[in-house]
């Protein structure tokens, strides 16, 4: 299986997280839409301060690689307001695909319409625009039967108000990468959790960040239904080895 187009190569540190400076943060962005340019990985997974910058890098090099960036992150506790706003702005330097984080604190709390509002008016914004939204869950921070909970809610809110016609546009995505979880517990995806995500979401589209490690686990995920893995290391995983890093 050419697994490249599956891949979503993903760099999302801050510097101060890297514990490195502003410019080796813009240069390991550069590096990593380079190789992703290179490898034909089907997006570069960057923090929006970056899009702009690389949605340049791909034109310039005539590529069919897709910007994407996060909204929201990484706690998704922001308003709605200030996730909409966000997003149109990374609509405005060209970003082909938003990662929002959906709030799932005020999810697990019963705020049930409050989730269901950001995601009509998210999924929206993207749609109107012609990109493509992901819904981030946070798997680690949910049960199992709140992982189908909130899987079928996005599902509902997408096919109730933008129709199965656009459903291929709307993700539900299992993780961040940065929750902090108890005990050395996994915080990117399962095979089990996406299993849940894929059976739940339907006919929406299913993508596992973080978790995946080797290219033998890549396949089992897209055997399963996954049809987008984030990685930050998607060239290892494409040459058949086994990464390190823990996204």
């Amino acid at each position: 299986m050419n697994i490249n187009q599956y891949l979503d190569s993903t760099y999302l540190k801050t510097a101060t997280q890297a514990n490195i400076t502003e410019e080796a943060t813009q240069q390991n962005v550069i590096n990593l839409v380079n190789e992703a340019i290179e490898n034909n990985f089907k997006l570069a997974m960057i923090r929006p301060e970056f899009v702009s910058m690389a949605k340049e890098m791909v034109v310039a090099a005539n590529s069919d690689v897709l910007i994407g960036t996060v909204i929201g992150f990484h706690e998704g506790t922001y308003s709605t307001n200030d996730k909409l706003s966000e997003g149109q702005k990374a609509i405005n330097d060209n970003a082909d695909e938003l990662d929002y984080v959906v709030n799932y604190n005020a999810f697990k709390e019963g705020k049930v319409n409050l989730v269901k509002a950001e995601v009509f008016k998210g999924t929206k914004l993207a749609l109107d625009n012609n990109k493509v939204a992901k819904w981030i869950i946070e798997i680690a921070a949910l049960t199992n039967e709140e992982i189908i909970a909130l899987t079928q809610l996005i599902r509902d809110v997408v096919l109730e108000n933008f129709g199965e016609e656009n459903a291929a546009n709307v993700f539900v995505k299992s993780s961040t990468g940065f929750f902090k979880t108890e005990e050395g517990k996994p915080n990117g995806a399962t095979f089990e959790a996406m299993e849940l995500i894929v059976e739940n979401a339907k006919p929406l589209p299913a993508k596992a960040a973080g978790g995946v490690r080797n290219y033998e686990d890549a396949v089992k995920m897209v055997i399963m239904g996954v049809t987008r893995i984030g990685t930050s290391s998607a060239k290892v995983i494409a040459q058949g080895n086994t990464a390190t890093e823990e996204y």
